[in-house]
């Protein structure tokens, strides 16, 4: 995997990986493209709190499973992937009340983010959040049950939704003061083919929810960061508007180029991406694969900022090689450079 130098030459000045990635948020024409592979442009860390959560076990032929900080069994088919909830810990929603949610409202927690910022004073450090009040409901009651809970019992829900956020909110206060720049979360709203939910439903419920924790957020000085997959196009006018900063999508294609080109110039959202984890990569065509990382940049880009080049972490889950993804990282660096678009 190439490995570029963490910090670039700008005039007489050093500009390091934080810079890089501040000046890529804010449009301001940073010298390179940001990156996630090799020499790393972030360092990211997390809260430690005391669980009853296992580590993975194998526990029969192509089974494995665990428990989570929450209580929830997970489970899975092979040693790699993420695995799903087979059991959430809400199963009866009766005992929503009485369930204690893990302890991530300690400020003494926070240990390792300040440890990571002493440590890593050149690289802009990322707070890990579990997730907003949906990736965390969906898994204490288990997707299929949530989504007919969202429409059969709205106000549990929301009762649920609430205290999950009053937590969130402990969390971003407490990343702020441990010195992270910004937080990322992991929130899976769509599949291949749409949203999980009904647009306006999410308008309702979680576009609020979502303002009310950027906020938050903005007004401490930090950024907001979201992963999601699938084809979530129908809200991503709402999540920008919302105030998410930064969004990281592994299947840029299913938004097109063009069209997350065209949320850029009505806003300066950053998009973090790969090449394509499931159509141009699984080509294993070098060429294509670098015309299509060029194609990203002249459009993402432009010299100005608002991307960032990714890496998927997983090939073992992707059933690819690692030379495909180097190749695209090869890419990334020799042309994310701002010389190249003199004109942006």
């Amino acid at each position: 995997m190439p490995c570029g130098e963490t910090e670039t030459m700008q005039g007489d000045a050093i500009v390091d990986s934080r810079e890089i990635v501040r000046r890529t948020l804010e449009y301001d024409e940073p010298d390179r493209v940001a990156r996630s592979y090799g020499e790393s442009d972030f360092a990211g860390a997390g809260p430690h709190i005391e669980t009853s959560a296992t580590k993975w076990q194998e526990v029969g032929k192509d089974c494995w499973e665990r428990v989570d900080e929450w209580g929830n069994l997970w489970r899975r088919v092979d040693p790699t992937s993420a695995g799903e909830v087979a059991r959430g810990v809400l199963e009866n929603f009766a005992d929503l009340d009485s369930y204690e949610l893990p302890g991530y409202a300690d400020p003494e927690a926070y240990c390792p983010v300040r440890e990571a910022r002493g440590e890593h004073p050149d690289k802009y450090l990322l707070g890990s959040l579990p997730g907003f009040a949906f990736n965390i409901a969906r898994k204490l009651r288990r997707l299929e049950q949530y989504l007919l809970d969202l429409l059969e019992d709205p106000d549990r829900v929301h009762h649920l939704h609430d205290r999950i956020d009053a937590m969130l909110e402990h969390m971003i206060r407490n990343h702020a003061d441990a010195g992270a720049d910004g937080v990322m979360f992991c929130e899976d709203w769509g599949t291949q083919a749409g949203l999980l939910v009904d647009p306006g439903l999410w308008r309702r419920e979680y576009g609020p929810r979502f303002e009310s924790l950027c906020g938050l957020a903005h007004g401490l000085g930090i950024r907001v960061f979201m992963h999601s997959c699938g084809q979530i196009e129908a809200i991503v006018p709402d999540l920008i508007a919302a105030g998410i900063d930064l969004l990281q999508f592994d299947q840029p294609e299913l938004h097109g180029l063009d069209v997350l080109a065209a949320h850029q110039d009505r806003a300066n959202v950053t998009f973090w991406c790969p090449v394509d984890i499931q159509t141009v990569l699984q080509s294993k065509d070098e060429d294509a694969i670098r015309r299509r990382v060029r194609e990203m940049l002249d459009k993402l880009w432009r010299g100005r900022g608002g991307f960032v080049a990714g890496y998927y972490s997983d090939n073992v889950s992707i059933g690819l090689e690692p030379e495909w993804q180097e190749f695209a990282s090869d890419e990334f660096t020799a042309y994310g450079v701002r010389g190249n678009f003199a004109s942006a």
